[in-house]
């Protein structure tokens, strides 16, 4: 860290306000990426401990799913009736001596598998439900994990952009005496205070963008601030064997649980086709002489016009087009594993030569310009052109870092089963 001059306190005090806000004295507390996945739930050890909305919205969709099969495995309720016949007509039929009371009960019997075709139809979507909601919650952490790194991206080059000011306020000094003693022109101290000016307002947009990054990582759970993120980037590691079967992914799960929550539909729509009879038995009593009489009814439908044939074809349909999407994630899937394998592997290459050979020798490049520059030996214009280099390489650096992540948190969430 390095000290703030007199005139950085207006840039400082700009930079406390968009961190903090006028009502809070302290920074809240710092998170890791372990930190955040457990905020959002996706690290929640018990399902009733999760609150994030991004999670309880379709956990709550699996547990409708799971009634409508405990409704699915309900067989049709017996109906009763009541009929009175010859009330309050003419003649013989005048007052009630003449009223006949029938009383009845009918049971509808489900023929065609209809019972058992239902109960697969709700079970396959409750499936296709429970993997749905596994499924968001792995994307959950994948945008977890991404918006992690960017925050902690954004965190570094904070860092390099504070660096930046304490080299360029340390070089604006020493420009400054070495054109008092007369050993540069006054160029060289305004080209110096115009480079500081820049990196004090490098600083702030660095500040004002890692700000929105950590908010952002907070909407993900809901969070009242933003939390503090280390300008240090997690050991996010892809899975060991980068999926060799892509028929066993989540995703593709979920497509082949539409395929055949679309099947089973079809099912179940056939099976509509075919009339259910009611069976009905009752006893009828005769006003006029007092006698009873048992009455045994069948009723039927008659499929002349409606046999269900629209339903059936749209639930085909919607199998072709189920499968259509099935195909398509297979192959999506395979072509994603090898795009984000290729990306960590390149972006890991780069963070190896960036961190282990241009930034070291880039580093000491700076350190022997500017034991020379105090020694009157290289210009300034040498300083800020070693200086340039160098942080050019940090910010390839975070950027590689930040790729590198980006790409294992993509894998991780394609290994997902």
């Amino acid at each position: 860290m390095f000290a703030i001059s007199w005139r950085a306190a207006p840039v400082w005090g700009l930079i406390l306000a968009l961190s903090t806000g006028p009502a809070s004295a302290q920074d809240p507390r710092v998170v890791t990426l372990d930190d955040a996945l457990e905020l959002s739930g996706v690290a929640a050890e018990v399902d009733t401990a999760i609150t994030n909305p991004r999670l309880v919205g379709p956990r709550a969709e699996t547990d409708a799913a799971v009634a409508l099969v405990d409704q699915a495995r309900l067989s049709p309720n017996p109906e009763i009736s009541l009929d009175v016949e010859n009330v309050a007509g003419s003649g013989a039929f005048s007052g009630l001596q003449s009223t006949e009371y029938t009383l009845s009960v009918g049971q509808r019997l489900e023929l065609g598998g209809k019972r058992s075709a239902r109960i697969g139809a709700a079970e396959a979507q409750a499936d296709l439900a429970s993997l749905r909601a596994d499924l968001t919650t792995v994307e959950l952490g994948q945008l977890v994990r991404e918006r992690y790194l960017a925050a902690a991206a954004a965190a570094a080059r904070v860092e390099l952009a504070e660096d930046v000011v304490a080299r360029n306020e340390e070089l604006a000094r020493i420009a400054g005496v070495l054109v008092e003693v007369g050993r540069e022109p006054p160029l060289r101290a305004l080209r110096a205070d115009a480079a500081l000016a820049e990196a004090r307002a490098s600083l702030v947009e660095a500040e004002a963008e890692s700000l929105s990054a950590r908010a952002a990582l907070a909407t993900l759970w809901a969070g009242d601030e933003a939390p503090l993120v280390p300008a240090e980037f997690p050991d996010i590691l892809p899975p060991p064997s980068l999926l060799s079967e892509a028929q066993e992914s989540l995703t593709y799960r979920v497509a082949r649980a539409e395929s055949t929550a679309a099947a089973a539909e079809i099912e179940r729509q056939r099976s509509l086709r075919i009339p259910d009879p009611t069976v009905s038995a009752g006893v009828r009593r005769f006003g006029e002489s007092g006698d009873n009489a048992f009455l045994v009814g069948v009723s039927i439908p008659l499929p002349f016009r409606d046999r269900n044939q629209g339903n059936i074809a749209a639930a085909e349909a919607r199998l072709r087009a189920a499968n259509a999407r099935e195909a398509v994630a297979r192959a999506d899937y395979e072509q994603a594993v090898a795009t984000a394998r290729a990306r960590y592997l390149g972006a890991e290459a780069r963070v190896e030569t960036l961190s282990q050979t241009s930034l070291p020798q880039a580093e000491e490049a700076l350190r022997l310009v500017r034991i020379g520059y105090r020694n009157g030996r290289f210009p300034l214009i040498e300083v800020l052109a070693a200086a340039e280099a160098r942080d050019t390489i940090r910010e390839a650096l975070i950027a590689a870092r930040e790729q590198r992540g980006l790409a294992a948190a993509e894998l991780i969430g394609l290994a997902a089963q």
